[in-house]
Formats: C-alpha cells, sequence, structure tokens
C-alpha cells in the first residue's frame, strides 16, 4: 500500500523555529504535533496558568486540523501530557467540552517537564480528514 503524505502547514507557525511540522496527512490520517499553549507569535500563553494553558492548547488542535481540512470531530486519538496530574479533573471536563460522544481513545501520563519548563501540558492527536 502507498500512501501519500502531505505536511499540514500554518501561518504563522509557532513551531518553525523547533525544526516541527504541526502536523501530517497521511491517507486517511491526520497526525499531529504535540500542541502546547504557544501562540502564533511564538510566547507562551498562560504561563503559571494551567486552564489558559489547557484552552490554548485546545485552540491550537482545532487550528492546525482545520489546515488540514479536518476538525475537532473527526479526532479518534489524543495522547496528554501533564507535568502534573492534579491537573486530571481539568482535563476530563476539557474532554466534555471539546469532544463529542464517542469520545476519544486516549492515553495520559504525567511527565516531569516539556520541552519549555513554563508549558504544563502537550497533546499530539490522530484524527481522519
Amino acid at each position: 500500500m502507498n500512501q501519500r503524505a502531505t505536511p499540514i502547514t500554518i501561518d504563522p507557525d509557532p513551531l518553525a523555529p523547533y525544526a516541527i511540522c504541526p502536523g501530517w496527512v497521511v491517507g486517511d490520517l491526520i497526525f499531529l504535533s504535540g500542541q502546547a499553549a504557544i501562540v502564533e507569535d511564538g510566547t507562551i500563553m498562560g504561563e503559571g496558568d494551567f486552564d489558559l494553558q489547557l484552552g490554548q492548547t485546545m485552540a491550537n488542535i482545532k487550528r492546525v486540523l482545520e489546515a488540514a481540512g479536518s476538525d475537532m470531530t473527526k479526532i479518534v486519538k489524543v495522547t496528554i501530557y501533564l507535568t502534573n496530574m492534579a491537573n486530571f479533573p481539568a482535563i476530563v471536563e476539557a474532554r466534555k467540552t471539546h469532544f463529542t460522544p464517542p469520545f476519544p481513545a486516549d492515553t495520559i501520563v504525567e511527565v516531569s517537564s516539556l520541552a519549555l519548563p513554563e508549558l504544563m501540558v502537550e497533546i499530539d492527536v490522530i484524527a481522519t480528514t
């Protein structure tokens, strides 16, 4: 099977300085790079505020999916990285706000840190076109 792979482009791209593509469309699947609270100009939204960071992370996921011709309803799998599992209840509420049943498959893990020390949450996504 030969699947066509196409990079997702956004402008401006806050991940470009880190040599990261926002995501790839491969056949009927979309694979997003981990999204965090990095806004279009490359700054971090909500330093020290988990709820603001989570909201910006979800907005970034939506933006990249839309650039790929998809949307939040087509997410089938998320992997969520938290620097503090005490924020898990906020994740549960965010699932109810940003996703609809049947909810995406999910893996959630606590990590000691993310790529930038100010980040508290990062989410990578697999979706369909």
